[in-house]
């Protein structure tokens, strides 16, 4: 690695540095004390690689850029890392993807270190916790066809809100205002993606928007947002493991939608009868989607007024399917909740389930109960992924800094209201020809489910005139399914294809 002294204001021609005091905003913090960032800075260093077999150079921007209020003052300091790979002739032709977590209040650490960066977690080939702790070459990292920048919203990982010019802190409900909500979030994020396009003159290059769980609601609402009030258009908008985003599954919906993922995971722990068992999942995952949509749904609709004999067929089908006794689904009126599969399913193992990963086991204290006592996916998770980012950001990318990087910030109170992203999608699709869509889902994702990700597109444009735009990838891991080493590989390669082939041929004209 060869570092490159520190650059102010980013890329900016101006010589001024804004250096200001923000105020510490970890909740567990008890001192009244000040770190200091930079609202505008970042840090260059230089890196080989090889993806695919392919060996190349790549820069890697790191630092913060400010968010602007309309009198063009400072109100928060945005931190990203940016990776441009170095050999290109071209970089009009070049795709820059914009990658955004979720949460909301989660940094981006999650892919940049795990999916599609350069740089990959060291865990083992099923995604779990390695010591020592840290990073290794991505092989599969889409850095090869895409220049990528990792975006943390405001109190993630370093993002912080700024002092006024009176030097101090937004109140809660004008920082809410600002940052906390779903249309804030999309509004204040689509001004600092223009200003980031401009710095760093990407304007002529294809662009696409990449969101894992919340940020999928976030990179929805942006396809809009960029459109409508920053007239930049895109190629590409990328929904890893879906939120609802503002399309509503209430109810029998909500309930029905679980069961392919309950199959999944019953197949994964070798819970179902021996006739299911020996198929393979994704043969056999089809079989169960068509009875929940063609049986299941309509019981749960009917509620009371279903006949008992039918009753008992539906639960005696929905045991089958999901691993849990006949009388569980009864006593549960054939609508299981998530909390209690995932503690029932093994409980006679003394096991219970991950939530965003079901693959992983927890040990409860009792085996009685209603739920898990904790997530078994994230505390292993989290164990692996914090002196991972902690370690790679000082050491190998330079960037020091006293303030606390947050793997969750403080967002909440977050405003949900108004949530209208999977309608704004489809309309920017609908404005723009070049518009296509990927959804990537893992099948062992309680937390938002592979069907529900499939109900999203099926809704996302119900007149069918947009779905030849829309492709949905599925794979046999979880919440983040390029933890597994096998989801990593396919998962990327599966972005890189999605990328090349939503670049139009040239002079193709974004018409219908």
């Amino acid at each position: 690695m060869k570092i490159i002294p520190l650059l102010l204001l980013s890329l900016c021609l101006s010589a001024t540095s804004i250096s200001l005091a923000v105020q510490a905003q970890d909740s567990k913090t008890t001192s009244n004390a000040t770190v200091q960032i930079d609202a505008d800075s970042v840090v260059v260093t230089e890196h080989d690689t090889t993806v695919l077999d392919e060996d190349f150079s790549y820069k890697a921007y790191t630092g913060t850029q400010p968010v602007w209020d309309e009198q063009g003052n400072p109100t928060a300091a945005i931190f990203y890392t940016y990776y441009e790979r170095q050999d290109i002739k071209d970089r009009k032709s070049r795709p820059l993807l914009i990658s955004f977590n979720g949460g909301p209040g989660s940094a981006s650490v999650w892919m940049q270190i795990a999916y599609t960066g350069p740089k990959a977690l060291n865990v083992d080939s099923e995604g779990y916790p390695l010591q020592p702790y840290g990073v290794k070459q991505n092989p599969y990292s889409v850095l090869d066809t895409a220049d990528i920048v990792f975006v943390n919203p405001v109190n993630t990982a370093y993002s912080r809100v700024l002092p006024g010019k009176d030097g101090k802190m937004p109140s809660p409900e004008q920082q809410q205002k600002m940052f906390f909500g779903v249309n804030a979030d999309i509004k204040y994020l689509a001004e600092w993606i223009n200003t980031f396009v401009s710095r760093y003159n990407r304007w002529e290059s294809p662009k696409y928007l990449i969101g894992e769980s919340y940020g999928t609601t976030r990179v929805s609402g942006l396809a809009l947002a960029l459109q409508n009030q920053q007239w930049m258009y895109l190629n590409g908008v990328v929904l890893v493991s879906p939120t609802e985003i503002g399309i509503k599954r209430d109810g029998p919906v909500d309930a029905a939608n679980r069961l392919p993922y309950f199959a999944a995971t019953a197949w994964y722990h070798k819970a179902l009868s021996s006739d299911l068992q020996q198929k393979d999942l994704t043969d056999y995952l089809p079989e169960v989607e068509a009875f929940t949509l063609n049986t299941y749904l309509p019981a749960l609709a009917k509620g009371n007024s279903l006949p008992d004999a039918e009753k008992q067929q539906v639960a005696e089908q929905v045991a089958r399917y999901s691993g849990l006794s006949v009388k569980a689904v009864l006593q549960n009126n054939l609508d299981i909740n998530t909390d209690f599969f995932w503690k029932e399913l093994l409980r006679e193992r003394g096991q219970t389930v991950g939530r965003l990963d079901s693959r992983y086991l927890g040990i409860d204290k009792k085996d009685a109960g209603a739920e898990p006592d904790y997530n078994a996916e994230l505390t292993s998770w989290l164990h692996s992924f914090t002196p991972a980012i902690n370690h790679y950001l000082k050491n190998e990318l330079n960037y020091k800094t006293d303030v606390k990087y947050n793997m969750f910030g403080n967002v909440h109170p977050w405003d949900r209201s108004n949530d209208n992203t999977g309608e704004n999608l489809r309309q920017a699709m609908a404005q723009n020809p070049y518009l296509h869509v990927l959804t990537q889902s893992g099948y062992y994702d309680g937390a938002t489910n592979y069907f529900d990700a499939k109900y999203n597109m099926w809704q996302l444009d119900p007149s069918g005139k947009m779905k030849h735009r829309l492709s949905f990838k599925g794979y046999r891991s979880g919440h983040m399914m390029y933890l597994r080493y096998d989801d990593l590989r396919q998962s990327n390669q599966d972005l890189r294809d999605f990328i090349k082939a939503t670049l139009p041929k040239p002079d193709q004209p974004a018409k219908y």
